[in-house]
Parts: C-alpha cells; sequence; structure tokens
C-alpha cells in the first residue's frame, strides 16, 4: 500500500508514518519544506499538485491541521482520511464531496469515541454523552492547540438541543474509567454531527484535562474569553494521560477506553483506517465506525 501522508512531520503525522512503515507500507512525506519526499502547499492556492500525486497512491493521510473542503475533490476515488475534529468542516466535507471515498474523523476523538458510541444499545431519541479527559502535560501539536482555543467564545456547531450552545460554560460531573470523579465542559466534539443524526441520538460531548486546576483554567476562560490570549503561553502541568467514557443516559450502559499520549494514538487509530480504506474503498463519506470494530481498534492502542 502507498500512503501520501499530509502533515508527516507533526506530532500525529510521524506516529502515523512510523506505523505504516512498521506494517511494511509505503509512505510519501509530503509538505511545504524540502525535507518532504513531495512540495505540496495546502495554505493557499489550487491543489493540482495533490491531485497528481495522488494518483500515484492508494490512499492520502490529512495530517497537516489544513481544513479544506476542496481536498476531497482533489484526492478523487483515492481515499482521504481526515483526522479532524471540527464538526464544521466535516459537515461540509460530507455535503460537497458524497460520491468521495472519505474517513470522517479517524483518531481518537471522534475516530474511537465514534466507534464506541455505534457499539452501544440505544434507541431513538436516547441521551448519550461523550466524556473526554486529555492530557494537559502533553506536548500537543499546533493543530491541537488551536483547536482547543478556538472553542473560546464560540458555540457547538448544530448541537442536538434547540438553541445555542456555548462551548466550555457548562458542565457535567462523572466518574471516569480512573475511578475519579471530575468536572468535564462542554466541548464541540463531533460525534453529534457524524452518527447522531444518522441514529436519532442525542449525543453531547464533554472536555476535561488530566490537571483538575488547568480544568477550572479552562472553564474560565471559556466564560471570559478575553482571557484566550493567555492558553497559549500556559504551564503543561498534569500528565499525558487520556480517557474516553461513552455513556447511554437510558440504559446506564458504558464503553470506556484509557492510555498515555494523545497524539499517539491518533495516529495509531488513524493508519488502522488508512490500511482499511486502502483494502475496501469506501463508496463515500464514511466514519471511523464503518471501518472497524471497537475490538479492533482497542487492538492497536494495546
Amino acid at each position: 500500500m502507498r500512503t501520501l501522508l499530509l502533515g508527516a512531520r507533526g506530532a500525529v503525522g510521524s506516529v502515523v508514518r512510523d506505523q505504516l512503515l512498521r506494517a511494511g507500507h509505503d509512505v510519501t512525506r509530503a509538505g511545504r519544506t524540502a525535507e518532504a519526499d513531495a512540495v505540496i502547499d495546502l495554505h493557499g492556492g489550487d491543489l493540482d499538485a495533490l491531485s497528481t500525486l495522488t494518483e500515484e497512491h492508494d490512499v492520502v493521510v490529512n495530517a497537516s491541521g489544513v481544513e479544506r473542503v476542496d481536498l476531497a475533490r482533489a484526492t478523487g476515488r483515492t481515499p482521504l482520511i481526515e483526522i479532524s475534529a471540527t464538526g464544521s468542516y466535516l459537515d461540509a466535507l460530507r455535503s460537497v464531496a458524497p460520491e468521495h471515498a472519505v474517513v470522517l474523523g479517524a483518531g481518537l476523538i471522534p475516530g474511537l469515541s465514534t466507534v464506541m458510541v455505534q457499539s452501544l444499545r440505544a434507541d431513538t431519541g436516547d441521551d448519550v454523552d461523550v466524556l473526554v479527559m486529555l492530557g494537559s502535560g502533553e506536548h500537543h501539536g499546533p493543530a491541537a492547540v488551536d483547536w482547543t482555543a478556538n472553542l473560546v467564545g464560540t458555540d457547538v456547531y448544530a448541537p442536538p438541543e434547540d438553541g445555542r450552545v456555548r462551548n466550555l460554560t457548562t458542565s457535567v460531573r462523572a466518574t471516569g474509567p480512573d475511578g475519579r470523579t471530575r468536572r468535564y465542559l462542554r466541548a464541540d466534539f463531533p460525534d453529534h454531527v457524524l452518527v447522531g443524526g444518522t441514529n436519532g441520538l442525542c449525543i453531547r460531548a464533554y472536555l476535561t484535562l488530566s490537571s483538575a486546576p488547568m480544568t477550572v483554567a479552562l472553564g474560565l476562560v471559556g466564560r471570559l474569553p478575553a482571557l484566550r490570549g493567555a492558553m497559549a503561553s500556559s504551564p503543561h502541568l498534569g500528565s499525558a494521560d487520556w480517557h474516553l467514557l461513552v455513556h447511554n443516559r437510558r440504559t446506564s450502559e458504558q464503553r470506556h477506553a484509557r492510555g498515555t499520549g494523545q497524539s499517539e494514538a491518533t495516529g495509531r487509530l488513524t493508519a488502522l483506517a488508512a490500511i482499511r480504506a486502502a483494502q475496501n474503498t469506501p463508496p463515500g463519506p464514511v466514519t471511523m465506525a464503518d471501518l472497524v470494530t471497537l475490538d479492533e481498534a482497542l487492538e492497536v492502542l494495546d
């Protein structure tokens, strides 16, 4: 299998590359620098160079953090693996390229979280909580930092509730897989966009950090957006541990996973998605849950 990897030098992209090479696949590193195997600039202009290069590969992985809806058209019939967690962007990708093979939200969340939601026994109208802990002690890539910062002062995209829902201003208390009770802040992770409407579920996502003081600080910034600039210089307190907990409120059924290193986990899951999409090209936009089972996803994290 030949993979065209956009953003190969990043925190997630480097893991994707290592995983694919270890599995015996070929990887072409694409980027803006001379160090790349192929020079492609996604930040402006047309995508003709990408379209040409795509024809020589079996799958394209976008780990660059660049969100352009025309990527789906540029990759044509070659599967595109998109690791973005931005609901509005993923929704737009699905709309503009209904006949193109795009995996929407491969990785940890969405990705593993999507697989967990789909594995629950649920009825139309059920309320499902997706509780996420990310490691505030981990040095995340620029795209992940920007994504979190962009929650401040913004609303959840297409929330399942009527009306507007502001990110980071409401919360729930819940006990995580480690047995500790934490406060989780409402956050715009996109599983409600990817699978909520399809299944008739009311999916709400919440975020906490491995450091309780950092979670409090994030909630404060959410209520006072003028403090957003302080996030760029905030210390890396806490561990690099992460966890996911998916809970059906009506049945109390749960799924959970935990580990250390969000970028590592996201990269491993993205590599798995790339392999599966290349083996059996999707007929159109799909989610991680259409490619792998929960057991298969958890296995690559061991």
